[in-house]
């Protein structure tokens, strides 16, 4: 679904889409693949774990990045996942984003295949490139406004982790 050998980056239409609901929805389902405080003590700049909001094929400083040349095994890596998420609510929410993306056809920003730790806020806003949550107490906020996440985990859930939290 993701592939198409004539498509930019060997990215089907429905590729780009997905990706765009990616991106739109960072923000909310960062509190659930980030779901401690300590979570949030390896998402600062100039890291390993990624804390802008973009996309690149060649570039590991955004949150997405897409390996190049996969062919049929095609994907998309979301590099701010934390080792303590839950991974089927991460899996869900991180799904339903990119579903939503298809569903409203929603068009990601340009790829960003610089360095975005070494590009100043001018440089990021230019580029539309927005920061994820710093605290869980941030994501939480993100997250219980996104109806989108309340989807991808059923009220039930949506309800008891933002109480557990």
């Amino acid at each position: 679904a993701f592939y198409d050998e004539k498509g930019d980056l060997q990215l089907s239409q429905n590729a780009y889409w997905f990706l765009g609901g990616l991106l739109k929805h960072a923000r909310s389902y960062t509190a659930v693949c980030n779901p401690i405080v300590n979570s949030y003590k390896r998402l600062v700049p100039g890291y390993e774990a990624p804390v802008y909001v973009a996309w690149s094929g060649s570039n590991r400083s955004p949150l997405i990045r897409v390996p190049s040349s996969k062919g049929l095994s095609t994907r998309f890596e979301v590099r701010s996942v934390d080792p303590a998420a839950n991974p089927y609510l991460a899996i869900a929410s991180v799904l339903e984003a990119g579903l939503d993306g298809i569903r409203n056809k929603i068009e990601p920003e340009d790829s960003v295949d610089r360095n975005i730790y070494r590009m100043n806020i001018q440089e990021r806003n230019e580029e539309h490139i927005t920061d994820l949550p710093s605290t869980l107490h941030n994501a939480l906020k993100e997250f219980q406004n996104d109806d989108v996440m309340r989807k991808a985990l059923g009220d039930h859930i949506f309800q008891s982790f933002l109480e557990a939290k």
